[in-house]
């Protein structure tokens, strides 16, 4: 059995953020480098969380957005007891229903029902299928045919689309996440969900080398995607499908273009509150 990190002290940092997009966006991306572990976003802002031990008076120094003129950054912060978090999930978290086929729900949720029943436990990680990136991704796979195929879910949070995949068919689902917490959540819930053709791996891009797949979820960051887009097509197959999302309305002919680079073209979009789920193919 893993050491859960939850077990651990964190500091939460609760960020307002004026205009808020798309400066949500840069302040998570640079708080991941300066060694912030996990984010949830909130209707003004953004809050991260961040080990006891590695914080200290000078962490926002790096994090150059918070000194830029563009926009207006506050914060507040306080320490956080790690046994407080599920409490405080289970008040705020409510199943959610895509298409009337997929419920998303905790485990102290009654079942509906549904074609496709997934329960998760979410703690600190992100894809509950309540944010709209995660909620087009799921109305993508419920039109997807996926027996046989071998999947790849990038940045798989809480591992729900993953658990999809294989449940639409999946014969082998690589479920990757550089966020520890997302490690740790996502093995439990593959384990609640007896999904036992995904395999959960910490780390990012790099982890790709010489896999391939016929079939790929990337619900990542615009920056991260822009970045990782050639190894992405490097890992698809010929004739292969990829989802992209987490990435407003304005970046969506940035992610198109970066894919007809190297022979990944467009089949359709989506759009839910201005962000975009997209679904490209390879050549």
């Amino acid at each position: 059995m893993n050491h859960s990190v939850t077990d651990q002290i964190y500091i939460e940092y609760r960020f307002t953020i004026t205009p808020l997009e798309p400066w949500n966006d840069v302040l998570i991306a640079q708080l991941g480098e300066a060694g912030f572990e996990s984010f949830v976003e909130t209707e003004t802002g953004v809050t991260g969380y961040v080990l006891k031990s590695l914080d200290n008076d000078s962490i926002l120094h790096g994090v150059e957005v918070m000194n830029s003129e563009l926009v207006d950054i506050a914060f507040a912060k306080a320490e956080i007891a790690p046994t407080n978090w599920n409490a405080e999930w289970e008040k705020n978290f409510n199943p959610i229903t895509v298409d009337n086929r997929c419920e998303v729900r905790a485990p102290f949720h009654e079942a509906s029902g549904v074609e496709y029943d997934i329960v998760i436990e979410p703690k600190m990680s992100f894809g509950t299928g309540h944010h709209q990136t995660t909620h087009m991704m799921i109305q993508y796979l419920l039109q997807e045919d996926l027996s046989g195929q071998k999947v790849l879910d990038m940045g798989s949070g809480t591992g729900v689309l993953a658990i999809l995949a294989q449940m639409r068919g999946a014969t082998t689902v690589d479920a990757i996440d550089i966020d520890t917490w997302c490690y740790e959540n996502a093995l439990e819930n593959v384990e609640r969900n007896k999904a036992d053709q995904v395999n959960v791996l910490l780390g990012g891009a790099e982890l790709l080398a010489d896999r391939t797949y016929d079939f790929i979820i990337a619900n990542i960051n615009r920056n991260i995607l822009l970045q990782d887009i050639p190894r992405y097509g490097n890992s698809l197959k010929s004739g292969g499908t990829i989802l992209f999302s987490g990435f407003y309305t304005e970046d969506l002919e940035l992610i198109k273009a970066a894919c007809h680079e190297i022979g990944i073209h467009y089949h359709s979009h989506i759009v839910k509150d201005n962000w975009v789920g997209l679904k490209m193919m390879k050549d």
